[in-house]
């Protein structure tokens, strides 16, 4: 047998080209990185919790978070996979001939090779996403399981208010998950069982084979089960539906909407038999198709046209009848929700003239009034108490307390930390960066009250190193809001001094240097340590540099509000961080919130829109709160963080708030109570500001109780914008902390305050004061209890038919008035600028006082602002002195210059006769008042040139010098100017009370 050759030759070898190891060698080390990168931020985590005492913290919020992932992936990744097996297991042998059919065969054969690597891909994405969406739920989780109970029902449903915090929550999740498993599954399913011909859209005969009709039909009616589920869950979450005038159930909502959400609950379960009942029975295939008909029909009459002709033709025409009840529970719910329930409200009928009677009987207010403004003073406190340059203090000072000579006073308070952005730029290295310069040193605090002669602050705690009236204390500040990102300490005893400490010009290197002996920090004496930081930070000299030895720590998360959320990550933190030296250490002082947004009936709420305010605009150190809504809100928790080591301590503050105690039952051991709270501490907790901010908020619509009213919305408030300048007109202005005395108080208390105005209207504002806010924010000193009247709400309302002027109007007044705005023209010549302080509002005289700072900056760059003068007003009354003493003798004594007409009402002036003499010796007053005028100003503007000369020269010395003549220049300038006015007075009067500032 013979065979013959193919003429066109041997067919030729086709080699496939061999794969290099180039690529998978590639993919094997990206794998490699990007396990490495996950394995070093997960283990330096747990070093660091490990570290700070609070492991138990991250241990439970993984394992939570894990335990989701784990059954999001597997019950998402099973319901897809055999969605997808059973269509496919089910198709039949033969599909049908058709032109659908012979397209989906080309389909078919392109993906056979890969089906097995689709059926496990799918459902393995499908099934991470799952997980990962549903590990973000812990907080739910955890508090759904360790719920306590508020003791309070809803008016609607009868339930305890803890059903709708920790329980509903919990169960629209379960629904909205399943509900999204049997949807992809149900989708996978589909497009498997089109795709291998179990479901037709063409053709002749059944479009549908029976298997993949029970399938489909099944997974349908588990979908519109789910749906009725929703549909009666949703009833419950009527309770926090935001309307436009409340939040929770309106009459239509009562009346209708819960009507027709429990009907279409009930025809979603018999439409989902009806599948079920299909799936099964071949003749009754067309029911589920009436039976989504129904449910579309039902949803768009029950659910939606219903509740529109309720509401037209029922309510519209009476709503404040029909409302009433459900804003009474909205204005209840809401004052409760928001800590207002308790509020002490008094009408204030405020007087507009003072006298010296009025006077005395506020002699004690007078010394708690806060001169020093903290938003401006920070320049002062850089320039006269920063030292070097690498030093640096927060835009914006914090206000405290601390007792002096045996009396407790205002006190404005800083930490001079390290700021890096600032070290000369040749000086900027790693090992510098992280090995030398590694903390700050030192608070500075002065007298809120009082001032040097030149305006200066009158500091009581200042210099490095650190002196003054408050002891001993550790001054070294390693964990700060301007802390660098990380930084390498620690070493043997007897090794290199390498960080440093202080400058000192007595040392021959001109500085200190010091090594770090705290317990913060995590060891990097191992090998394996250095390396994870290495891979943290994305830094070599971590692993390479000699300075880092067995003993070295890294300090890192050094912020404390960073150290407090990683610790508590569910508390809401206040936006400003305050320190305070207690117990001979520097400890930064956070409020904490627990927050919801599931409270019934009460009215939701953006914290960042509500606690921002024209210094949040202006400031780097002061924030708003997160971007988060909310409709209930507890300050419930005091955090500490130490300056030196960075240990956190959080106290229970409100004990009695369920949400809190949910979280303490999730993580027993990391908060302590009250109790452990030491009096030196206590002494230095204040009421929060972002939590009277919130408040106050509230308390502009919600001090109207009445539902009538509320309704009408006549009697609104807002919070006046801030009418200092240099910011945004439509900035509200900040609460202030101030020592005053409430009209029904014995004393003057540390309290907190703000003011209202009328709610603007369609065309204008009027600028009147409505009301005035306080809340006593003083705990007390005693160890483990807080004073009584501690978070006390005050509110003083106004009568509606009072003209009290508002802030805006006041600054109004000021800028207006001709002689404060001539001598304010004295003080702005040489460039020099004037800069208007704090516009402080007070109780006082029977009537409300605003008292307001005014500054001096130079023209020089290296300028900062003195306090130079103080402006008063009460009522039309202005007082402008050196003093507020002597400002406030100018309003009370009626000493002060009129805004308005200073003719008594109902009476005429009496003219000066024609031709008739002036009175005796006013003539030559004047002239000589003219003289002295003229005389003091050029004094006034020779002193700028020299203050500013001195300054450009850095001439200290000079400068206060040129300072004291100016001042005493002014002052005879305004005396002059007095004279001028009312020639017959003769000289100004001397104060009769003592200076305070």
């Amino acid at each position: 047998m013979s065979f013959e050759q193919d003429p066109r030759g041997p067919r030729p070898v086709v080699q496939r080209p061999r794969r290099g190891a180039l690529a998978p060698t590639l993919s094997v080390l990206g794998v490699l990185v990007v396990l490495s990168l996950i394995l070093a931020e997960l283990w330096t985590e747990v070093l660091w919790y490990r570290q700070v005492g609070y492991f138990d913290v991250l241990r439970i919020e993984l394992v939570t978070k894990g335990l989701l992932f784990f059954a999001g992936l597997l019950l998402m990744a099973a319901a897809v996979f055999a969605s997808m097996a059973f269509a496919y297991r089910s198709r039949p042998l033969y599909a049908p001939v058709s032109p659908e059919q012979a397209s989906l065969e080309r389909y078919r054969a392109s993906i056979e090779p890969l089906r097995r690597l689709v059926l496990l891909t799918v459902p393995l994405g499908l099934g991470l996403f799952a997980g990962s969406a549903a590990s973000q739920h812990w907080k739910t989780v955890l508090l759904w399981w360790n719920a306590e109970p508020f003791g309070t029902k809803d008016p609607q449903f009868h339930k305890d208010l803890g059903f709708f915090v920790f329980t509903l929550p919990w169960w629209q999740f379960l629904t909205g998950f399943f509900t999204a498993v049997v949807v992809l599954a149900g989708l996978t399913g589909l497009v498997t069982h089109y795709l291998y011909g179990g479901l037709r859209l063409q053709g002749r005969g059944a479009r549908m084979t029976p298997s993949a009709r029970i399938h489909l039909g099944g997974l349908a009616a588990a979908f519109l089960l789910l749906r009725g589920v929703d549909y009666w869950l949703s009833r419950y979450a009527l309770t926090t539906k935001q309307s436009e005038l409340i939040t929770g159930l309106t009459y239509t909502d009562a009346r209708a909407v819960l009507t027709a959400k429990g009907v279409l609950a009930a025809i979603s379960v018999i439409i989902a038999v009806l599948f079920v009942v299909g799936a099964l029975l071949d003749g009754w295939r067309l029911l589920p198709v009436y039976g989504v008909a129904l449910l579309v029909v039902s949803a768009i009459l029950i659910g939606g046209i219903y509740p529109a002709v309720v509401q037209r033709f029922q309510v519209t025409p009476s709503a404040l009848q029909l409302e009433t009840p459900y804003i009474r529970h909205n204005v209840n719910a809401t004052r409760e929700a928001y800590g207002l329930s308790k509020i002490k409200v008094t009408q204030y009928d405020a007087k507009t003239q003072g006298t010296t009677q009025d006077l005395r009987d506020d002699a004690a207010t007078i010394p708690g009034i806060r001169l020093l403004d903290p938003s401006l003073v920070s320049d002062s406190f850089g320039q006269l108490e920063q030292n070097k340059q690498y030093y640096s203090f927060p835009d914006t000072l914090d206000v405290d307390r601390y007792t002096l000579d045996g009396k407790t006073k205002d006190t404005v308070i800083a930490v001079r930390e390290l700021d890096l952005a600032e070290a000369p730029t040749g000086q900027r290295n790693w090992y510098n960066d992280h090995i030398v310069y590694t903390h700050g040193f030192g608070v500075v605090a002065a007298q809120g009250n009082e001032r040097t002669s030149d305006g200066k602050p009158a500091f009581f705690q200042k210099g490095i190193p650190s002196t003054g009236e408050l002891g001993g204390y550790q001054p070294r500040v390693y964990f700060g809001e301007k802390a660098p990102e990380y930084s390498i300490v620690g070493g043997s005893q007897d090794g290199p001094q390498r960080e440093l400490d202080y400058p000192d010009d007595k040392n021959a290197s001109g500085q200190q240097n010091t090594t770090y002996t705290g317990t913060g920090g995590v060891e990097m004496g191992s090998t394996f340590n250095r390396l994870l930081y290495a891979i943290k930070f994305r830094e070599q000299n971590i692993l390479l540099s000699d300075a880092v030895n067995s003993k070295s720590k890294i300090l890192y998360d050094r912020s404390p509000r960073e150290r407090v959320q990683k610790i508590a990550p569910y508390l809401t933190l206040d936006g400003d961080p305050y320190p305070a030296v207690v117990s001979g250490k520097v400890v930064w002082i956070i409020d904490g919130y627990t927050t919801t947004n599931r409270y019934p009936y009460s009215t939701l709420r953006t914290l960042e829109s509500v606690t921002s305010d024209s210094l949040t605009a202006q400031s780097e150190s002061v924030v708003p709160l997160r971007d988060q809504q909310v409709n209930y809100i507890r300050n419930s928790v005091k955090a500490t963080v130490d300056a030196y080591d960075g240990t956190v301590t959080l106290y229970a503050w409100d004990e009695a708030d369920p949400v809190l105690k949910a979280w303490r039952n999730v993580f027993p051991t990391a908060i302590k109570p009250l109790s452990a709270i030491d009096g030196d501490l206590m002494s230095h907790l204040r009421y929060p500001e972002d939590m009277f901010k919130v408040q106050r908020d509230l308390l502009s619509r919600y001090h109207v109780q009445d539902p009538g009213a509320f309704f009408g919305q006549q009697d609104f408030w807002r919070v006046p914008s801030d009418p200092t300048g240099n910011i945004k007109a439509d900035d509200q202005q900040p609460p202030y902390y101030l020592t005053l005395q409430m009209p029904d108080q014995k004393a003057p208390t540390f309290s907190l305050t703000s003011t209202f105005i009328p709610a603007s209207g369609a065309t204008n504002t009027r600028n009147v004061l409505t009301g005035f806010l306080a809340v006593d924010a003083d705990a007390g000193s005693e160890a483990g209890k807080r004073r009584d009247d501690y978070g006390a709400l005050r509110l003083l309302q106004l009568p509606r038919d009072a003209v009290v002027p508002g802030p805006g109007q006041v600054q109004n007044n000021f800028n207006a008035d001709p002689q404060v705005n001539q001598l304010l023209n004295i003080l702005r010549g040489g460039g020099s600028k004037v800069e208007s302080g704090n516009l402080l509002t007070l109780p006082m005289g029977g009537g409300l006082l605003y008292v307001q700072p005014v500054y001096v900056r130079g023209a020089g760059a290296n300028s900062y602002p003195l306090l130079q003068k103080v402006l008063v007003a009460f009522g039309d009354r202005i007082g402008f002195a050196d003093t507020l003493d002597a400002a406030l003798n100018q309003v009370f004594k009626g000493e002060a210059r009129e805004t308005g007409n200073t003719t008594p009402p109902g009476t005429t002036p009496t003219p000066t006769p024609s031709g008739a003499a002036p009175p005796s010796g006013s003539s030559s007053q004047t002239a000589t008042a003219q003289d002295q005028l003229d005389t003091a100003l050029q004094d006034a503007a020779q002193a700028l040139k020299d203050s500013d000369t001195a300054l450009k020269a850095s001439d200290f010395a000079a400068y206060g010098t040129a300072q004291a003549k100016l001042k005493d220049a002014v002052q005879r300038a305004s005396d002059a100017q007095a004279k001028l006015k009312n020639p017959g007075t003769g000289t100004a009067t001397t104060p009769a009370v003592k200076p305070t500032g």
